[in-house]
């Protein structure tokens, strides 16, 4: 009676950690989505291929469009002038999952400024 009563007290607790590990699961898979998703079509232009190479597009972070995931979500679907649109190519769940994954991005940290040298250029 005693082992019944306890079992029905733990219960909701194990169901809600149950449901929370597979809610981190299914984010885990939609991230993963995103990143395949990212490197079959944006890659190329968010991407620099090379360290010493630009990129011909911003580059892609969590702070991409002010970090609004729905601002992320219709410019991917709808483009720009300079960016084709996806919403012919992706289903809205997967788009979901590019914007997902870029949330995962950190910001590119800036470059640092010139270093000056003694003698070089624009020393008297």
């Amino acid at each position: 009676m005693l082992r019944t009563a306890l079992m029905a007290a733990a219960l909701p607790g194990v169901l809600v950690c149950a449901a929370a590990a597979a809610a981190q699961d299914a984010g885990a898979d939609q991230v993963k989505l995103g990143e395949r998703l990212v490197g079959q079509s944006c890659v190329v232009c968010h991407f620099a291929p090379q360290l010493t190479s630009g990129s011909y597009a911003p580059a892609l972070s969590r702070d991409t469009l002010g970090g609004n995931a729905q601002i992320m979500h219709q410019f991917i679907a709808d483009g720009s002038p300079r960016m084709p649109g996806f919403k012919y190519q992706f289903k809205p769940q997967e788009i979901d999952a590019i914007v997902a994954y870029i949330k995962t991005i950190p910001p590119a940290a800036a470059p640092p400024p010139p270093r000056k040298t003694p003698g070089g250029a624009g020393a008297d």
